[in-house]
């Protein structure tokens, strides 16, 4: 044929409806598709989630392939594979001389540099195309947040929903409310347990890939023994239904809750398949109002799983590019304190900690309270440097991408924006731990405990905070009512708060180094 477009098509864009496939002519066309080395260890990622995105990779090639598309697919243990997107690129340029590439742009800012940079080392025009996979484009959020004293998520989600038309009953909210997060709060009655995930057998491309990473990135954090993602749009398709039909009823009155053990429950665990492209996230939330309009799930479950993607997830996006790259080094609370061991190991008496790096390890997951109220919230009250805990959440979770992941932690885990992204500190007590789950009851710590080596740290930790974050904070309206709390309580209580989260802290032993970047 004549000379190609060159199509690269990235991990995290594996949809058909991709722009720059739905833009152009298979017969014309040779879509790249690489696994290289870069991009599975520029952080040591858990290998669950460099298998997820493998196999998922070699099966959306193959579903390519069948429908009519010339696939080029470099697998990571080709002999002759670079371990780059620029080895890779200049290697499939010299195979198919092409007279252009067109790609849709990529998710992390990392790599959008790198594609600055392609068409200049290449001897060829670049086509970016924006990723329509998302509803609010680039320049919609920019013209959103100009001239905003402050930017909230609320006001962001209510201009999506009147986009959307979810949830909407003409020009007002569906129930007379734009959000219904009060009611969405519950701790977890006794013997509260989830329904089961449907799982997902290992096929033949699936199985070796498992072998794969287990062989080349043996010493990456994680298990493979639990691994049961969806790599495959017809199977992401029947993991979204088996949530709208069993979970998605209960998921609002239980989604903050937490119980030992129980990894998963009401939770719909579709957030890797959307994040990969198997899944498309409007269809998804369309369908979870069409179960509100039939009756099957209460409006309190339905908008508050709507809010998470056409909100939050949106949101976080749009904020990721308007802060980028000042947002990865963001230290506003100046936290310098090193990541601890236990994050990897899992060996901590906190039985709360204890469970969440548990699940994590297993099953490169853990709910979003799991991450923000545990995990985040013993990192901000610890003062643990931002850009260790973002490597972390980075490494460890299947569905974080960078875009995604660095927001959520150092804008609402950790404000060490400042405030940009969330209103407030997310700081809590061990009394918010003990409402929301069963931990503290297992735990050989005391959460009524305030003070002393028995006491729950997360107590001592709170005031600790406050207290050595009092210069930036204590003018935040939010933090009124703790900050007159603590002017209340007497010198002598105040001390043996912080010396005993000093005392509490002083056992926290540094992770080894080399835990997150093990080079390229």
């Amino acid at each position: 044929m004549t000379q190609p477009v060159l199509i690269p098509v990235l991990g995290d864009q594996l949809s058909h409806r991709l722009a720059s496939l739905v833009g152009s002519d298979p017969a014309g066309s040779v879509v790249l598709m690489m696994e290289v080395r870069r991009e599975a260890a520029h952080v040591k990622h858990h290998k669950s989630k460099i298998a997820l995105i493998f196999s998922a990779m070699r099966h959306f090639a193959a579903e390519l392939r069948e429908a009519g598309w010339t696939v080029d697919y470099v697998a990571l243990d080709h002999p002759d594979n670079t371990g780059s997107f620029a080895g890779e690129l200049a290697r499939a340029v010299d195979r198919h001389k092409p007279h252009a590439l067109r790609l849709t742009e990529p998710s992390e800012w990392r790599v959008r540099e790198d594609v600055a940079a392609w068409s200049a080392a290449l001897g060829l025009p670049v086509e970016v195309l924006e990723d329509d996979r998302f509803l609010c484009t680039h320049g919609e959020f920019a013209h959103w947040a100009e001239n905003r004293r402050e930017w909230r998520m609320e006001y962001f989600y209510r201009e999506m929903r009147r986009k959307t038309g979810l949830l909407m009953d003409g020009d007002h909210p569906e129930g007379g409310r734009w959000n219904f997060d009060a009611e969405n709060r519950s701790g977890p009655s006794p013997g509260l347990r989830g329904p089961a995930l449907p799982r997902f057998a290992p096929d033949a491309t699936t199985t070796a890939v498992l072998a794969l990473v287990e062989r080349e990135f043996a010493d990456h954090f994680g298990l493979l023994s639990a691994f049961n993602w969806s790599v495959t749009a017809s199977e992401a398709e029947a993991a979204a239904e088996a949530f709208l039909s069993e979970r998605l009823p209960i998921f609002g009155q239980w989604q903050d809750a937490m119980v030992a053990g129980e990894d998963f429950m009401f939770h719909a665990v579709l957030s890797p398949a959307i994040n990969l492209g198997l899944l498309d996230p409007l269809d998804l939330c369309r369908r979870a109002e069409a179960e509100y309009r039939k009756g099957n799930a209460p409006l309190t479950a339905v908008e508050g799983f709507i809010r998470q993607i056409i909100g939050w997830r949106e949101y976080i996006r749009g904020v990721y590019w308007q802060t980028m790259p000042g947002l990865a080094t963001a230290n506003a609370l100046d936290a310098r304190r090193p990541l601890p061991d236990f994050f990897w190991t899992g060996a901590t008496d906190m039985a709360c900690i204890a469970d969440c790096v548990r699940t994590t390890r297993d099953n490169a997951y853990a709910h979003h309270i799991q991450r923000l109220m545990v995990l985040g919230n013993f990192a901000l009250l610890a003062g643990l440097d931002p850009g260790q805990v973002a490597d972390w959440f980075l490494v460890v979770y299947a569905d974080a991408f960078d875009w995604v992941e660095l927001p959520n932690v150092a804008g609402m885990a950790l404000f060490a924006d400042g405030g940009r992204l969330a209103s407030k500190p997310y700081a809590a007590s061990g009394a918010y731990i003990n409402r929301m789950s069963n931990y503290c009851a297992g735990c050989r710590y005391d959460v009524k405990k305030k003070t002393g080596p028995d006491a729950c740290p997360f107590n001592a930790l709170y005031w600790h905070f406050l207290g050595r974050n009092a210069p930036t904070l204590a003018a935040n309206r939010r933090l009124a009512n703790p900050y007159a709390t603590w002017r209340r309580i007497d010198a002598d209580k105040r001390g043996a708060y912080i010396a005993s989260a000093d005392a509490f802290l002083d056992t926290l032993v540094p992770a080894s180094p080399g835990w997150a970047r093990g080079g390229d």
